[in-house]
């Protein structure tokens, strides 16, 4: 997930100012299964912190242990951990610990690669022998230009290595049309997904950000001057103002945008006045935009309060990123990712 990845690199970037040594962690390979799948990530540094997680926390203590010696070593090493002999995973973990230190010039063009909504690559390689490599380690590709995370590792495959291969997308981001407590509550429960948030109140609500715990950014345009050029297809947006004239100001504002997910916060009745009104300005309005309209927003959990319906919009939004119809993951036959 690319805000994990913004998140270490925030760590990395600390840890190096305060002159601490650290070591990047990348499960590569898994046989069976395990809490997460290869392409998780986490960073130690020489005094035992840490951010981010591998597991669910029955590996760390082992990785941490292992990374002594790539801190003293300076080499890379790939461990393996089998879940099967203790009560929790069910699979073989493979993972690379590697010492690691960003440059200026990659932090720089992260962050540009961030603001610009721009893809990007992670490439490990290793020897899947364990044990310490001398050449192995980790590479960000940015705008064709490939960064080293490993100051001693040569970016150069040889014929017996390995290489996990994960191509990162931008930030998501969730758009929340609307001011009141339970845009507050959507708020907070997005960024504990590491997303990117926005509100988005009409210019007669005296609202700050601050209002807003989690919220990146807090805008009030008129409703004819909303800028939608930064939604993509990795952009969820809700309506959810409590005002219907507020609605199908912005149902009109937005009809040209193709987001991953548009939901509107309200009842059936109300859904269908709204696009009855919608189709009376715009008779020519675009079949799939209102095709791609969730409303009611949510799935059905049984949800009454504000953080409850928070959570049942959330899930919807990561079920239809996913592609994956909600079900109760004990009523499933075989893998839960598969």
């Amino acid at each position: 997930m690319t805000h994990e990845i913004k998140l270490l690199f925030q760590t990395l970037k600390t840890w190096q100012q305060q002159g601490k040594k650290a070591v990047f962690v990348t499960v590569v390979d898994l046989e069976g299964s395990s809490y997460r799948r290869p392409g998780v990530r986490m960073v130690f540094n020489e005094d035992g912190d840490s951010t981010g997680a591998v597991s669910g926390g029955c590996v760390e203590t082992e990785i941490e242990r292992q990374a002594q010696s790539v801190f003293k070593s300076g080499k890379a090493k790939l461990m393996t951990y089998d879940g099967r002999l203790r009560i929790g995973c069910e699979g073989i973990l493979h993972i690379l610990i590697e010492p690691v230190f960003l440059s200026e010039e990659l932090l720089k063009n992260f962050e540009t690669a961030l603001k610009h909504r721009q893809n990007f690559r992670i490439d490990a390689y290793y020897y899947p022998e364990v044990g310490e490599h001398k050449n192995a380690g980790t590479v960000v590709i940015l705008n064709g230009k490939t960064y080293s995370l490993n100051p001693f590792f040569e970016s150069v495959q040889i014929d017996d290595q390995e290489c996990f291969s994960q191509k990162f997308n931008p930030l998501f981001q969730l758009y929340i049309f609307g001011a009141e407590h339970d845009a507050v509550q959507l708020c907070q429960a997005a960024k504990l997904l590491g997303w990117e948030v926005t509100i988005v109140a009409s210019a007669d609500e005296s609202k700050s950000c601050d209002y807003f715990p989690g919220a990146d950014a807090l805008i009030s345009p008129f409703f004819e001057n909303i800028d939608t050029s930064d939604v993509d297809e990795q952009t969820a947006v809700v309506i959810m103002t409590h005002s219907y004239n507020k609605d199908v100001q912005y149902l009109m504002a937005l009809k040209e945008i193709r987001p991953a997910y548009l939901g509107i916060v309200g009842s059936i009745n109300r859904r269908e006045r709204l696009l009855s009104t919608l189709l009376d300005y715009f008779p020519d309005i675009s079949p799939e935009f209102l095709e791609q309209i969730h409303s009611p927003a949510g799935i059905n959990i049984g949800a009454e309060t504000a953080s409850e319906i928070a959570v049942s919009i959330l899930a919807e939004i990561l079920a239809v990123i996913r592609n994956k119809k909600p079900e109760a993951l004990r009523n499933k036959v075989g893998s839960i990712h598969g």
